[in-house]
C-alpha cells in the first residue's frame, strides 16, 4: 500500500497538549488511475500511417513481359531517369522525337511545368486524347526519383502512365547528357 506521511509541526510540544498526528494519504488509488490512464492512451492513439500509391500493374499471365507495347507517338512523352536528380525527356520517339530531348528536375519548374504544356499540346494534337507517360528509370537514379515521377503523376492528374525498362538508346542518350555512368 502507497503512503504518504507528513512530519509534525515540530518536537517541542508544550506540557498537557497532545501531539496531533498528521493525516495519513493512501496514494493506492492515485497509482492505479496514473496506470489505467497511461495504458488507455498507448492503446487508443494512432501512430503515423505509411503512405501508399496505388499503381495497376499489368497480369504476368495476360501479358509476355518481353513484349513491347505499342502507344501512339503525338501522345507519349518519355521520361528517362538519370543521375543527379535530373530528368531527360523527349515527346515522340527517340529516333525523330516532335520536341527536342531536354534536361529538367523534379522541381514545380521542371518537371510538372514540361507536364503541364505537354498535356496542353497533346489535347492540341490528338483532338481531346489525354497525356501518355512512360518512365524509365535508370540504374543511376535512386528510388526517390522515381517516387518523386510517380508524384507529379498523381499532382498533376496524369491518368495514363507507365513505368518500363530503359533500352541501350536510351542509356547512350543519358550518356551524351552526362546524365549516366558506369
Amino acid at each position: 500500500m502507497a503512503e504518504l506521511n507528513q512530519k509534525t509541526g515540530g518536537d517541542n510540544v508544550a506540557k498537557g497538549r497532545k501531539k496531533k498526528d498528521a493525516g495519513k494519504v493512501d496514494l493506492t488509488a492515485m497509482v492505479d488511475l496514473a496506470f489505467l490512464l497511461i495504458t488507455f492512451f498507448m492503446l487508443t492513439t494512432s501512430l503515423t500511417k505509411p503512405q501508399a500509391m496505388d499503381v495497376a500493374m499489368p497480369d504476368r499471365d495476360k501479358t509476355d513481359v518481353q513484349s513491347t507495347i505499342d502507344v501512339a507517338d503525338n501522345r507519349t512523352i518519355t521520361l528517362l531517369l538519370g543521375s543527379d536528380n535530373k530528368i531527360l525527356w523527349y515527346y515522340g520517339q527517340l529516333e525523330k522525337p516532335i520536341f527536342p530531348t531536354a534536361v529538367v528536375n523534379y522541381s514545380r519548374d521542371g518537371l510538372r511545368k514540361v507536364i503541364t504544356e505537354m498535356k496542353a499540346e497533346v489535347l492540341n494534337r490528338t483532338k481531346g486524347k489525354d497525356l501518355i507517360v512512360l518512365i524509365r528509370p535508370s540504374d543511376n537514379s535512386i528510388s526517390r526519383n522515381l517516387v518523386d515521377a510517380l508524384d507529379e503523376m498523381k499532382i498533376m492528374d496524369v491518368k495514363r502512365y507507365m513505368i518500363s525498362k530503359i533500352n541501350q538508346n536510351e542509356i547512350a542518350l543519358l550518356k551524351d547528357h552526362q546524365l549516366y555512368s558506369e
